[in-house]
């Protein structure tokens, strides 16, 4: 076993968070979204680890649940057997280290401890009682904060009683543990400079989860080192209710100066429809934190055909409750029946338990077989629809969903408290509904119910701010000179807009402008699409996940319109630069665009395009550049003559070479017969590697293997 065997199947993103160097490039932060294979990369990035020498005993990685662990620990020692890798929970993790010895005695005795702390499970009530007996308010003090050094002095005078009682008995619960292993390395200098030592590097999973202790308690093991490989995703952050502090996300580089964002925005769970969706929910956020969700899988995890038609997610209106389940119940069975799914295949997702315990019942009722039911004696039913609340489903996917509740009250749930209270209230419940959404492989509903009993009351409901709104269609009609005249002018007025804001925006944004940048391109090109009228559909949009887009990029297609170019920008959601006619330079709105993006200017009499391209790529301005082969607009769907200098320039560069079809631009612009709405299909074709053909060949001949091996793919697909 290699190093490169760890790496293999790895997508670009992905292979540079494992070989992070913190030595270079400091701490790391991964934002992984949804279904983009993060316990895969902290999986790998431990076993690399060990692969380049560290030892297994040196590494600590911590998560939220011992099943997590048990799952990261068996891929691990897959590789390596027995590796001493400690892989567990916070508090686990706190235990352990109240039960190590230090110089001679052992750390809890370290804190006052007679014997060694036996966790239990938090008893309420009884520290209600406690609480009265020293008059202090239940709402001064929770019980997981009795050994918090950050109370109020009064405060902490009156529960010494308390924390002697727990120290002499040994009795703690489970949230004193990680306060108690703060306390021990705040205050003793032995304590702190062991674990430092202990462990050489610390990986986190479900970083928008930990809460302000966890967050001191890595702290303090980590001390002033830079060796921190932490994993979460801001749009999941789901728990502030149980104290998460969705903050160590949006501080991290903040809190690490010199630490390093790496975006996993690949996923590999739901097909591009419902990603669509997801892209959607969140539209202010910091400009920092923003990523893309892309689909990765062309065939889905099931499988199963339905994968394969990418539909869009549906949104379901019912009068009442008995309707709506009707329509779940028969939609499940049409659906077994046409694509042979499995009833575990199924899940409908709510907010709230009372919620889940409806559906149930009513399932019950229609004879559908429920997940986790039990049935005769102990045997408990797997093959069965699955019906949970949203917060349960974290972490799992289904190939159908069935989002129940969009109505305001539900999803959203009621927020409540002050101003400040209620929208962070909000913003959770948003994370929420983009946890729900993504749970979903291949086709998802949203169901609005208008009406139905709650808590013994008739609830006449509005449906949820959440839900997807359809952007309406302008249905005049005009001739087509007319209609190109207005499409210039308010594409062109758009462009001038953002220009005349350009100052501000920079000021706003500072160093996260590129980001900004790269998600208004796509914003822009969505305008486009919608003022040009332009219906469009991308087929096997997956190939771009086989694209390291940390190489050189070329991306080759048919030309056969100025709208090419938003739809090439749409197609492959990134920002790439396109070969331009030096003339359009003096189009001052479009030259300042298109030199942000990183066009190149060409005389096409004059030539000398590759030798342009060149210097750009040397001097690290465009690492991705879009090329029409053909080198001018064609006047039909079928590929004219291809000019072989790009395809020489894709050779030295080693670049990797990624064919495009696009079918009825011309239609759109050029060819125009009417004003109605245009049906455009780009079809995105496996990546070449142009590196692995320049070292078969031995020369940088283009016309040997990599343009005719680009112009029958591209041939066949037409």
């Amino acid at each position: 076993m290699d190093a490169e065997s760890i790496l293999k199947g790895l997508n670009g993103d992905q292979r540079s968070a494992v070989l992070h160097d913190h030595k270079q490039n400091g701490a790391l932060l991964i934002l992984a979204g949804a279904g983009s294979g993060k316990t895969s990369v902290l999986t790998k990035r431990i076993q690399y680890r060990i692969m380049s020498g560290v030892l297994p005993e040196k590494i600590l990685s911590l998560t939220f649940t011992a099943k997590a662990a048990a799952e990261m620990r068996e891929r691990v020692e897959a590789l390596f057997p027995k590796a001493g890798v400690r892989l567990c929970t916070f508090h686990s993790l706190a235990l352990f280290m109240l039960k190590q010895k230090i110089g001679g005695q052992f750390a809890y005795e370290i804190l006052g401890f007679n014997r060694v702390p036996t966790p239990k499970e938090t008893e309420n009530r009884e520290f209600l009682r406690e609480l009265v007996r020293l008059k202090i308010p239940a709402t001064r003090l929770n019980r997981e904060e009795l050994f918090s050094g950050d109370l109020p002095n009064a405060l902490k005078k009156k529960i010494r009683p308390l924390q002697k009682n727990v120290i002499l008995s040994g009795n703690v619960v489970f949230e004193d543990l990680i306060y108690l292993a703060i306390r021990l390395l705040e205050t003793s200098i032995d304590a702190r400079e062991y674990f430092q030592s202990l462990w050489s590097e610390i990986l986190v999973d479900e970083y928008q989860d930990i809460n302000p202790s966890q967050y001191r308690l890595v702290k303090n093991i980590l001390g002033n080192r830079n060796d921190l490989f932490v994993v979460g995703d801001d749009d999941q952050a789901i728990y502030g209710f149980r104290g998460a502090d969705i903050g160590n996300i949006r501080r991290f580089q903040e809190d690490f100066k010199d630490s390093t964002l790496i975006r996993l925005e690949w996923n590999y769970r739901s097909v591009p429809n419902v990603l669509h969706l997801a892209n959607e929910i969140f539209t202010n956020k910091p400009v920092a934190l923003r990523k893309v969700l892309r689909a990765g899988n062309p065939k889905g995890s099931g499988g199963n055909r339905i994968f394969t038609e990418n539909r869009k997610p549906e949104v379901w209106v019912s009068d009442n409750p008995i309707e709506e389940a009707e329509k779940i119940r028969g939609a499940i069975l049409s659906l077994r029946q046409e694509y042979g799914l499995l009833w575990k295949n199924f899940a409908i997702l709510v907010r709230y338990n009372r919620q889940r315990q409806y559906f149930e019942e009513l399932l019950r009722e229609g004879e559908l077989p429920i997940a986790g039911d039990h049935l005769a004696g102990d045997q408990v039913l797997e093959d069965g629809i699955h019906i949970e609340t949203v917060h349960a489903s974290k972490g799992l996917q289904y190939a159908v969903v069935f989002y129940a509740g969009l109505a305001e009250g539900f999803t959203p749930g009621k927020c409540e408290g002050s101003r400040k209270q209620r929208k962070a209230q909000m913003e959770e419940e948003r994370r929420l509904y983009y946890v729900g959404v993504t749970r979903a492989e291949s086709y998802l509903v949203l169901l609005y119910c208008k009406q139905r009993y709650w808590k013994g009351k008739l609830l006449k409901l509005k449906p949820s701010r959440f839900l997807p709104h359809k952007q309406p269609q302008p249905r005049w009609t005009m001739p087509v000179i007319l209609f190109r005249i207005y499409v210039v002018i308010v594409v062109l007025s758009y462009m001038l807009a953002h220009i005349l804001a350009l100052p501000f925006i920079l000021i706003a944004c500072g160093k996260n402008f590129n980001t900004w940048f790269e998600g208004k391109i796509q914003k822009f090109s969505r305008f486009c699409m919608n003022v040009l009228r332009i219906d469009l559909e991308i087929e096997n949009q997956a190939n771009l996940a086989k694209v390291d887009w940390n190489r050189p990029v070329f991306v080759m297609g048919n030309h056969n319109s100025y709208a090419d170019i938003p739809v090439v920008f749409l197609s492959i959601e990134r920002i790439v630069g396109f070969i331009a006619k030096a003339s359009l330079r003096f189009i001052p709105f479009l030259n300042f665009w298109m030199h942000k993006i990183g066009c190149i200017f060409i005389n096409r009499k004059k030539g000398g395009g590759a030798t342009l391209i060149r210097e750009a790529i040397e001097s690290g301005r465009t690492p991705r550049i879009c090329l029409f082969p053909e080198g001018t607009r064609g006047k039909n769907d079928s590929l004219s003559p291809f000019k072989s200098g790009g395809f020489r320039l894709a050779l030295e560069s080693q670049a990797i070479v990624l064919p495009i079809v696009i079918r009825g631009t011309s239609a759109v612009w050029e060819r125009r017969k009417d004003t109605g709405r245009c049906k455009v299909t780009v079809q995105i074709l496996d990546p070449i590697d142009a590196g692995e053909i320049e070292k078969r060949q031995g020369d940088n001949d283009p016309r040997k293997e990599l343009m005719p091996l680009v112009r029958a793919r591209m041939e066949a697909a037409l």
